[in-house]
């Protein structure tokens, strides 16, 4: 990345590709984007409704929603250094997340520390797997390190290794934390080596088994098929096995949990995947073998689109643009596979700036969504009946199972779906309504720290019912509410948009208030990512 004169970070690119909105700075006249509704003479960059809601975009994008404060905090103005800050994580204090992290004893264990601490009876071997689902939520709901969060957990589906499942009792934290968040920023290519050699994917798709007389190909077949090139790029069952042959050796220690290679379990001689080939002659040649086997998987141009793909499905589209795509997977190889310069591009897009409401929000986002604009936060520690103050993530845990998307749960190796279409369903939304109206009214959890309902109404009395349910719109999904929205919610209150309120209306009374605030929560809108 470049660095101004006055050292702080810049974007990574000076002269935009085709098609690409790029902002010069502050100060500094905006270039026209030939065609389509970002063109430099319709006047969208001078509207101050278009520019806010580019900036609501961004945040809904980058973000698992949008909270008062943060949209105080970014503006159109400082949006590229409020993202330069997010793709630098370690700048962001996060002290409010650390604290609540804290309470969650087995998360920073090591393998065999997990196994001591059971051996010892001090530790249920399932616990570590259920902190780190907790500590998904709280993480996505309180860190303010926010697009980090949602990298990490879009690389916990590309590389999935299900949590809780009794294959990684010892190492699934572990897997988080070496893993995924250490290169989930980084180079994708130092992912892809970390991940496919860590003790947690060895186990689950058993290659710590794995050997020169009995190759299992699960392993080799994934890191295929799910991780680098995708059956597009065409391998055979020759390649399959071939990259099965390659990963025999590598393994766990039984006794530690930790890795381990074993020269003797290593299948020598001549292998071949795709246009990758080496003699494989010594069985003391295999982690230089595998280094070099995952290097080439990682800037294979089949897997630049496939990473781009993936990044443009979570960020712009389910069926992202081609030419984005493209453009992403030539940033990912230009730059080595680091994954942040893919990221500035895709974000400075005229794709992404024109995928406003494209998306749509899976149920473990759409929860957290809630929390984060009614601003819950997690109880103090130190109650008689909740003395960690872990209560309420443990609830949260359990209610995003009834959701269908307890967060790192997937069963299969290909992660969580990342469409709409794989999460419509009658039951998915009755589910998310009463998880809406529990969470609004304080039923279940009953432990988060929150404001009275009436702190969402504004500090002075709206006139009528239109005015007051406009107001809960804005302050609830940041937009204006659309006149059919506004009529169906003063319906249910028993009114029209003209019907005037006064101080004794029951509309603010909390048996009212409640259900209000849930119906404008469960709307189609706060499915948008």
């Amino acid at each position: 990345m470049t660095t101004d004169t006055a050292g702080r970070r810049d974007r990574p690119f000076t002269t935009p590709p085709v098609g690409q909105v790029r902002d010069p700075g502050p100060g500094v006249a905006s270039p026209p984007v030939a065609g389509g509704r970002l063109g430099g003479t319709s006047g969208y960059r001078r509207d101050p409704a278009w520019r806010t809601g580019q900036v609501h975009h961004l945040l809904r994008r980058a973000t698992f929603g949008i909270t008062p404060a943060l949209a105080a905090e970014v503006t159109y103005e400082n949006r590229w250094d409020w993202l330069t800050a997010q793709l630098d994580p370690a700048s962001v204090a996060d002290d409010a997340c650390a604290d609540v992290l804290s309470r969650l004893p087995a998360l920073p264990m090591t393998p065999p520390q997990v196994r001591a601490a059971v051996a010892a009876e001090q530790l249920d071997s399932w616990e570590p797997m259920f902190d780190l689902g907790r500590a998904a939520v709280a993480r996505a709901t309180w860190s303010r390190r926010q697009l980090f969060e949602v990298m990490v957990d879009l690389w916990s589906n590309h590389l999935n290794v299900t949590c809780p499942s009794s294959e990684v009792w010892d190492n699934r934290c572990d897997f988080d934390r070496t893993v995924v968040r250490t290169h989930a920023l980084g180079r994708y290519a130092d992912l892809l080596l970390a991940a496919t050699l860590h003790p947690a994917m060895l186990t689950y798709l058993n290659n710590a088994s794995s050997t020169k007389d009995a190759p299992n190909e699960n392993l080799g077949r994934e890191l295929l098929e799910l991780h680098s090139v995708g059956v597009e790029a065409g391998y055979t069952e020759s390649d399959v096995l071939a990259s099965a042959r390659i990963l025999t050796g590598h393994s766990i220690d039984w006794d530690s949990g930790l890795y381990v290679y074993r020269p003797a379990d290593h299948w020598t001689g001549q292998v071949r995947v795709l246009g990758f080939s080496r003699a494989n002659t010594t069985a003391g040649g295999g982690p230089t073998l595998v280094a070099d086997y995952v290097a080439y998987l990682a800037r294979h141009p089949a897997t630049a689109r496939r990473v781009a793909t993936r990044l443009a499905v979570r960020f712009v589209a389910d069926v992202p643009p081609p030419h984005l795509v493209e453009r992403l997977a030539a940033t990912y190889l230009t730059h080595d596979t680091a994954i942040v310069p893919v990221l500035w591009e895709l974000f400075r897009s005229a794709e992404f700036a024109e995928s406003v409401d494209a998306k749509t929000r899976r149920p473990f986002e759409a929860l957290v969504a809630v929390l984060r604009t009614l601003d819950l936060r997690p109880a103090p520690p130190g109650g008689a009946e909740d003395p960690l103050g872990t209560q309420a993530l443990s609830d949260l845990f359990w209610m995003l199972g009834d959701l269908g998307q307890q967060p790192l749960a997937w069963p299969l190796p290909n992660g969580y779906p990342d469409v709409a279409s794989a999460w419509q369903s009658a039951g998915g939304t009755l589910a998310r309504w009463n998880a809406t109206m529990s969470v609004v009214g304080g039923w279940w959890p009953t432990t988060l720290t929150r404001d009275p309902v009436s702190t969402l109404l504004p500090a002075t009395l709206p006139a009528t019912y239109g005015d007051l349910v406009g107001a809960l719109w804005q302050r609830l999904h940041f937009r204006t509410i659309r006149s059919s929205d506004r009529d169906a919610l003063c319906r249910f209150l028993g009114g029209t948009a003209a019907t005037a309120l006064s101080t004794s209306s029951d509309v603010l009374d909390d048996w009212l208030l409640v259900p209000l605030v849930s119906l404008v929560l469960d709307a189609p809108a706060v499915m948008s990512r």
